[in-house]
């Protein structure tokens, strides 16, 4: 049943997740969930600085979920690993869903979640490196 649902790239990334697990003092730290399905996700991010440009450096994520919970918190993390914030920043849903040959209509809201633990563990980082500017 779950081979039918599912693009050969969404089983690959679900069996044999990338980057998954935490990273020791991230830079920037996301928790986003849906009520709903009760998927629950975590981003943990690293950021350099290269040529005076922040990139994101390392990227793992925690997903308590489905199939397709799993399988966007993996690839949006090797969609972003090396890449600048700015750039990083740019990527939605539909890119998500793109990159893992589509999802089911009644999975989609998981793109949304990875987006979303992307965004809001960028933004986490910010508000601390801020934070940190603001102290010196």
């Amino acid at each position: 049943m779950i081979n039918s649902l599912y693009s050969k790239k969404v089983l690959a990334h679900f069996k044999n997740p990338k980057n998954m697990g935490k990273l020791k003092n991230p830079d920037g730290v996301s928790t986003v969930g849906n009520p709903v399905c009760g998927d629950v996700m975590r981003i943990y991010l690293k950021i350099g600085v290269k040529d005076k440009k922040e990139y994101i450096k390392d990227i793992k994520f925690q997903t308590l979920g489905c199939a397709a919970a799993i399988a966007t918190s993996s690839i949006i993390t090797q969609m972003v690993k090396g890449k600048l914030i700015v750039d990083a920043l740019k990527i939605k849903k539909k890119d998500v869903v793109q990159a893992l040959g589509g999802l089911p209509t009644v999975k989609l809201h998981c793109s949304l979640l990875a987006a979303e633990a992307l965004a809001k563990a960028i933004k986490d980082y910010k508000v601390k490196k801020g934070k940190n500017e603001q102290n010196n």
